[in-house]
Formats: structure tokens, C-alpha cells, sequence
């Protein structure tokens, strides 16, 4: 139970870290740091929501 709240929070952090994004492209036009921040920490967060997953279906507790 414990993994899946994790993997839910880890997806909202990814898709609020989307929308962060997205609002820095608009209002910067992509020429602050900000941007490659808020890209640097998805990916990050993407890297860590596909371990939990593959860790997940791995031990049998997504199956």
C-alpha cells in the first residue's frame, strides 16, 4: 500500500513540476535558469517513478 501512495505522490510531483514548466516557458519565453531546473528535476523524478514501478511489478506488489 505504502508503494503505491509513493508512486502517486512521485506523479503528482512530476506533473506539478510539467506545470512549473510550463508556466516558466510563458512567462520567461525559456531564457531563466528555471526552466532547465524545472526539466532537470522531471526527469529526475521520472528516473525515480519508473524504479518504484519496475521495483513494484519486480516484487509482485503492482501485479
Amino acid at each position: 500500500m505504502l508503494l503505491k501512495i509513493l508512486i502517486a505522490v512521485v506523479f503528482l510531483a512530476m506533473l506539478t513540476s510539467l506545470a512549473a514548466g510550463a508556466g516558466f516557458l510563458l512567462r520567461d519565453g525559456g531564457a531563466s535558469r528555471r526552466l532547465l531546473v524545472s526539466l532537470k528535476l522531471r526527469v529526475a523524478l521520472a528516473a525515480t517513478l519508473l524504479a518504484l514501478l519496475l521495483y513494484g511489478f519486480y516484487a509482485g506488489n503492482l501485479a
